[in-house]
């Protein structure tokens, strides 16, 4: 008897509609001989399953199943997560899995709590020895001047939100009087703000998963946009160039991966993270710019242009972390 798999989209943030293509790549990506999938979409008004005629089925929360129009009730073997933004890439959804006893594909509670909010998780890897970049954290209604911004982080610099993804109210301030405006501009998306030191030199991104108690380290992705960096439109509009492998040594590419695996185990994570560096132009130390428990999904995603670029077929890179999940519940 196939698994009942729910690929989980939507959420309550400015991400919902990016969910929703990852989910769409998911349902591509999975093998349907294997797994009945159904997908579930999560909005602040409702829960619910789509049919296949276009129609919904409440989601029953007490233990996440639904009832058929014909009256069967589905229960769920495994919940594929990919929900960008709250409350599936912030661990409130896996604490209600855990509550629940659903295996789901992500990180768990905590290190996604973690990564969410990427002032506290750099710091953190800061703490275990990571290189990663100055900055300063405002909570709404603390102020900073722009003096002490300069002095401390120089010009130019990331205004953006702590929590979220996507770059949505990102901004990169070159000059002094602009911090403010900036500052305001990231309040519209989180109650938290971060003002980044800016890092020159080739941001990449790196991809791994660990399953049957096997690492796997994908390529890397050189990401080259004529944008002012690598904002909303370049993502998910075109304006950028993603080059997988990326044009670095093997030396550098072995380095940035060997930094994954220890970011990946530092976290606790589980399922596949993303995380994204800058390699400064004297080719030293790489600096960790974010982690990503949620990666995108849609065919022209980051992780999967680097499976296809490490000559892996990515419906088994599903069912493989799908069957490690099962057989660890």
């Amino acid at each position: 008897m196939k698994k009942q798999i729910a690929l989980v989209a939507g959420g309550y943030s400015g991400e919902y509609e990016v969910s929703l293509k990852s989910a769409d790549g998911l349902y591509s990506f999975i093998d349907r001989t294997r797994y009945d999938l159904h997908r579930v979409l999560l909005t602040r008004e409702a829960w619910s399953v789509l049919l296949a005629d276009g129609s919904q089925m409440p989601i029953d929360r007490n233990d996440f199943s639904y009832r058929t129009p014909d009256g069967r009730q589905v229960h769920f073997d495994l919940a594929y997560i990919t929900i960008h933004g709250t409350p599936g890439e912030d661990g409130r959804l896996q604490g209600y899995f855990d509550m629940i006893g659903l295996p789901y594909s992500s990180c768990g509670t905590l290190a996604s709590a973690l990564t969410f909010n990427k002032y506290t998780c750099t710091q953190f890897l800061r703490s275990q020895g990571l290189r990663v970049a100055d900055a300063i954290r405002l909570r709404r209604g603390e102020q900073v001047s722009e003096d002490t911004v300069v002095k401390s982080l120089g010009l130019p610099v990331f205004v953006k939100p702590n929590a979220g993804g996507s770059s949505l109210g990102t901004t990169k301030v070159k000059v002094a009087d602009k911090i403010e405006e900036a500052v305001r501009r990231a309040l519209t998306c989180d109650d938290e703000v971060i003002i980044e030191r800016f890092v020159a030199g080739t941001e990449v991104t790196c991809g791994c998963y660990q399953a049957n108690g096997r690492m796997t380290l994908l390529p890397l992705t050189e990401v080259v946009t004529s944008n002012d960096f690598f904002d909303f439109d370049a993502k998910y509009n075109g304006q950028v160039s993603e080059i997988t492998p990326a044009r670095i040594s093997d030396e550098m590419t072995r380095w940035v991966q060997n930094l994954t695996q220890n970011i990946y185990r530092l976290i606790g994570a589980k399922g596949i993270i993303r995380v994204d560096f800058i390699i400064p132009p004297d080719g030293s130390e790489p600096v960790v710019l974010e982690v990503n428990t949620t990666p995108g999904m849609t065919t022209t995603s980051f992780i999967p242009q680097q499976i296809r670029a490490a000559g892996l077929q990515i419906s088994e890179v599903m069912t493989e972390i799908i069957e490690n999940e099962l057989n660890n519940r």
